[in-house]
């Protein structure tokens, strides 16, 4: 049974993500700063035969951070997989923009993920094996996005995170890869302060090739296959899963 750390997994991607894992029959570690939704999906997954557990996870917190994993670490060993989900997409128009504003989108979306790594690896490189699936975006490897510069900003680093850490680390036997979905049925997207709302995430889907706005578990899917053995020659890369989205506009 693999021991796989999931941030963020209380809702969206992160809980698709979950209980694709648990389906799988890996023991899931739910962290989330959403303490009712993270632990609703850890009940969810042990009440369907799976094995779950929450633990409460803000990822700007080097000293919470370094818990966690120490904890998974004494109970059931090193991390077998790590899913660096966790991300806020906030609107916020250049004009606007403070510097508390720009620092925490990459406090959450970029340096979160290095503290989760940074944390976990020693144990991962002292047994010579894991997997690591980090999330960037569409809006980090191809597209622009309008008042979240921010945003666009800390995904695209996402994509050299993955690279610098899987060059790092591919000596010592572990891989590390990112997806960058794009329009995506989520709590995020849904929302019309922050993103397109319905009525624009349902337009979108005219566009994307496919004709259809992705769903959760179309992105979960991927996350699973490159932790898995079959993706096993594969590191440094982030792979789009957008429905055709990208190579279809023209």
């Amino acid at each position: 049974m693999r021991n796989v750390l999931i941030t963020g997994s209380g809702i969206g991607i992160g809980r698709a993500t979950a209980k694709a894992f648990a389906a799988a029959g890996d023991r899931v570690i739910v962290t989330d700063v959403l303490d009712c939704e993270g632990r609703a999906v850890a009940d969810e997954i042990n009440a369907t035969d799976g094995t779950a557990e929450f633990h409460a996870l803000d990822v700007t917190s080097t000293e919470a951070a370094d818990a966690v994993v120490a904890k998974v670490e004494a109970d059931h060993g090193p991390l077998d997989v790590i899913v660096c989900n966790a991300g806020i997409a906030h609107r916020v128009p250049l004009t606007d923009m403070t510097d508390e504003a720009w620092d925490r989108t990459f406090e959450i979306d970029l340096k979160g993920m290095m503290r989760l790594v940074r944390a976990a690896a020693p144990a991962m490189r002292a047994r010579g094996s894991g997997a690591i699936v980090c999330l960037s975006s569409i809006m980090g490897v191809a597209y622009g996005w309008d008042e979240h510069v921010h945003y666009s900003a800390a995904k695209s680093g996402v994509v050299g995170l993955v690279r610098g850490l899987a060059v790092e680390l591919a000596g010592d036997g572990l891989r590390v890869n990112g997806i960058a979905p794009g329009y995506i049925r989520t709590a995020q997207a849904l929302s019309e302060k922050h993103s397109l709302g319905p009525a624009g995430l349902e337009k979108a889907a005219s566009f994307i090739p496919m004709g259809r706005v992705g769903e959760p578990e179309d992105i979960a899917d991927v996350i699973t296959f490159l932790a898995s053995d079959k993706a096993r020659y594969m590191t440094g890369q982030t792979i789009t899963v957008d429905g055709g989205l990208l190579v279809g506009r023209y």
